[in-house]
């Protein structure tokens, strides 16, 4: 096989702001791997949050040895951004290969679209209001939040879109006396979904906490061994393929997350249609569904994917898998 690794930049369309700092463009690494007569490609956005960098990423894959599969590649990389990029890719070469799409080879029914979430930048409660209203006709929104000051931010929301569902994501921002003193607030105002509301490593004070909107691990889940230390502190874990390191071990956190009790949500970092393509497969019949990366670029790859009113589709061939 041969592996190329390239780096692409993507636009956004506006700038895009969390607790943790802002960002005007999507830097992202794709990969291509060939066995000279089919070629498949991926898609990762190595996270400063993990310890990754585009460098980082590139050189885990540089270390890869000639040829492997998708089994031996979970020995071979750890979770993480790489890891999914070169996953994403076998699958999309066994696809070609094959003449057959991904959920075939998964063994999954035909995959439909699915409602997704918009993400409002955070901001402003007044800038927050106004992105609020200008997106009020989108059935679910989703608010990055994440400081000492988010209630008004919430309620400039709420303001902005009465009649759309909202889900909460905090960032790791709040401590868990904020978190109390927010939730019935939360409650009022229908929030659907609190997502990473205390640092991961620090959650233990959800245990026995009264939660009574739903709380959802991100950085607290990213494989299926992350799931023995949340057990009673979320009722719902976000599964993100830079996070499962792609999409085989992603499938298996699913079905054990079910498995286990856990409600899914489905999720990405801020990349393009090529990085969400995969992700689906695995937003069938979820909780959440939060794979608007492209719907917040200026720009996205030749072939993208759709999104209309029923949700985001399925990827064409001519795209992914």
């Amino acid at each position: 096989m041969q592996i190329e690794v390239s780096r692409d930049v993507f636009r956004l369309a506006q700038v895009f702001t969390i607790s943790r700092g802002s960002r005007t463009e999507a830097k992202v690494l794709t990969v291509r791997i060939s066995d000279g007569a089919h070629q498949g490609w991926g898609e990762c956005v190595p996270y400063a949050r993990y310890d990754e960098t585009l460098e980082s990423v590139e050189a885990e894959i540089a270390g890869l040895p000639a040829s492997f599969g998708r089994a031996e590649l979970m020995t071979l990389l750890p979770a993480g951004a790489a890891r999914n990029a070169v996953d994403c890719a076998l699958w999309d070469l066994e696809c070609k290969r094959t003449g057959k799409r991904a959920w075939e080879l998964a063994g999954l029914p035909t995959p439909g679209p699915e409602i997704t979430a918009y993400t409002l930048s955070l901001d402003t409660p007044e800038a927050m209001q106004t992105q609020a209203a200008t997106n009020a006709h989108r059935p679910l929104l989703k608010i990055k939040l994440g400081t000492p000051d988010d209630m008004p931010r919430l309620e400039a929301v709420r303001a902005g879109a009465p009649n759309a569902t909202i889900i909460v994501d905090a960032n790791e921002g709040w401590s868990a006396d904020v978190y109390a003193d927010l939730a019935p607030h939360l409650v009022r105002l229908g929030v659907a979904l609190v997502e990473q509301p205390l640092p991961a490593g620090d959650d233990d004070a959800l245990i026995g906490m009264d939660r009574p909107v739903p709380v959802c691990a991100d950085e607290s889940c990213h494989d299926r061994t992350s799931l023995p230390a949340i057990k009673d502190k979320y009722d719902v874990v976000n599964i993100k393929l830079d996070k499962t390191g792609g999409l085989t071990e992603a499938l298996a956190l699913r079905e054990q997350a079910l498995t286990d009790g856990y409600r899914v949500m489905v999720g990405c970092m801020l990349g393009s249609s090529l990085a969400m393509a995969p992700a689906t497969l695995l937003a069938q019949g979820v909780m959440v569904t939060d794979l608007d990366g492209p719907l917040l670029l200026a720009e996205d790859r030749d072939t993208p994917l759709i999104f209309d009113d029923a949700g985001v589709h399925p990827p064409v061939a001519a795209l992914w898998g």
